[in-house]
């Protein structure tokens, strides 16, 4: 059974917008692809870790990756590393740039569970930039250019090569990203 593991934006849950329309729109057309979405830490080291077990217990059958925000900055990461192929939706491409905003107590937006961010933290984002992508046509990158937390042009360089949809306005969230729901599948299912 093929699966789809979703990756939520930073400081999200596996219950944001995005997250339950793509289980949505996957149940009604697509039931046969299994849906995975891990609440991710606000951790890079844990993030991988969890999302490496993840990749590892499911290696037997194709595994397709979609990631938001931040966690489109993670599933390049696994891109990258097992040859996955991938949708990323306003992807982070360089987030320590912004991470320090977070150092201290914060509160998951959807959770309210409180987290504390540290200096070093920033230091797992680090290691894990990628400076260049070497699988262009594994990538499906939507952007939208009204995005109001990341520079969308940053995305649309680093991801040069790759299938890329540039929408003009819209938002950091993606407007209507359930209308591209389809366009996703059949990305990442063509062989």
């Amino acid at each position: 059974m093929p699966t789809l593991l979703y990756l939520h934006g930073y400081n999200s849950s596996s219950q944001s917008k995005k997250a339950l329309q793509t289980q949505q729109w996957l149940a009604f057309n697509v039931p046969h692809i299994r849906f995975i979405c891990p609440d991710l830490p606000p951790f890079a080291n844990s993030v991988i870790d969890q999302l490496t077990s993840i990749i590892e217990a499911n290696q037997s059958e194709p595994i397709f990756v979609v990631g938001s925000s931040m966690g489109g900055f993670f599933a390049t990461y696994l891109v990258e590393k097992y040859h996955l192929r991938g949708v990323l939706i306003n992807p982070a491409v360089n987030p320590t740039r912004g991470l320090a905003n977070w150092i201290g107590e914060n509160t998951n937006y959807m959770t309210g569970e409180k987290w504390v961010f540290e200096p070093h933290h920033i230091d797992e984002f680090r290691e894990l930039e990628l400076q260049s992508i070497n699988h262009q046509s594994n990538y499906l990158v939507l952007l939208q250019t009204g995005d109001d937390v990341l520079d969308y042009q940053d995305a649309q360089i680093h991801y040069a090569g790759a299938k890329i949809i540039i929408e003009q306005g819209g938002d950091h969230g993606f407007i209507d990203y359930d209308q591209h729901l389809t366009t996703i599948h059949q990305f990442l299912t063509a062989h």
